[in-house]
This record gives C-alpha cells, structure tokens and sequence, in this order.
C-alpha cells in the first residue's frame, strides 16, 4: 500500500519563514560598517608636485566608520639624462624614460579612534631612477651608436592616485596632476 506523505503541523511553515528572516538580519548585522558606510569629503587633499615628489595636504573625511581606514599615495613620473660622447661633451638626451613609480605605503586616517572623521596632513611620494636607460631610449645623437655616457639629469613626478582602502575595500580615490586639485577616477580606481 503507498504511503502518503503527511502535511507538517500548521505553526512549523511559519517558524522557518521567522527563523529565516532573523538569520537575515543577524547577517545584515554582522556586516563590517565599511559595507554600508557612505564616505563624505569634508576638504578634498590638494597635492603639491616639486621635483621628483607630490605631497598631499588638507584631506579631511567622514562617514568612515570604526574601521581603520589607510590611504595610499602613488606617483608617476618620468626621467631625463645627459648623454656624453667619448670626447667628454654632454648634451641632453632627446627622448625622456618613464620613472620607478613610488608609493607612500599605507598610512592610517586615524578613523578607528575619531569617531569615523580621518584626515591626510601630509602624505608624501617620490618616484626614482629607473635603471640605466641604454643611449638609444634616451635619444642620445649618433643614429643609435652606445659610445654615449648616460647620466641621469633630473626625475619629475607627473601624475599621482590617492586610494582610500577600509579592509581591502576602496572607499575613495582620486587622481591628480600638476595643477594640484585632482579630479575623480575613471569608473575603475
């Protein structure tokens, strides 16, 4: 004879639905305060290009939560050098030779101990000489001839991100160039 399946008592379908939505909330919960925190910017950071560094003063945030907050800066630039023939006379190279990109590392806002506000003081990168550029990429005279001396001339800092993390989230990011005052990113930080 087939066994028929019996209906569950009337009150357990609605115990499961209540058990659901409590489990639902207590994950909602149990979210990092980064997930549903929405960052202000009370005073953007302007950036200070001087040679081969950009220092970013003046940053000022809220809305960040308890959650550390660190900014990372990073610098772009480019090189020059001097090229010297065999016969000791130097002229400037002709083509300049991207950088070593720099980086200021993490360094915290200070969130987590101020009630959510973080701030940027005086957050410093420099980019540094790439390795010897051969006498061809600098441009040096000759049709390409290596009898040249390759010296480096100058290192400048062209362009630089900041890039606010909370875990290993972005909260903000902003990009900046000579003029200092920095404009938002591309869609992709």
């Amino acid at each position: 004879m087939p066994r028929l399946i019996e209906p569950e008592p009337k009150g357990t379908l609605m115990r499961k639905f209540l058990l659901l939505i409590v489990a639902a909330l207590l994950a909602v919960a149990a979210m990092p305060s980064t997930a549903l925190a929405a960052v202000n910017v009370k005073s953007f950071p302007t950036a200070t290009f001087s040679g081969a560094s950009v220092t970013l003063t003046d940053g000022n945030f809220s809305g960040l939560g308890s959650v550390p907050a660190v900014a990372t800066l990073t610098v772009n630039g480019s090189a020059t050098y001097t090229c010297t023939n065999q016969g000791g006379n130097a002229s400037p190279g002709q083509n300049p030779v991207p950088a070593q990109t720099g980086s200021s590392g993490p360094v915290s806002l200070g969130n987590a101990d101020h009630n959510g506000r973080g701030t940027i003081t005086g957050l410093t990168a420099s980019v540094t000489a790439p390795p010897t550029p051969s006498p061809h990429q600098v441009g040096c005279g000759g049709g390409g001839s290596n009898s040249w001396t390759v010296t480096l001339n100058t290192l400048t800092a062209t362009s630089a991100q900041l890039a606010i993390t909370q875990d290993t989230n972005i909260v903000f990011c902003r990009n900046y160039t000579a003029n200092g005052i920095g404009t938002p990113p591309p869609p992709a930080c």
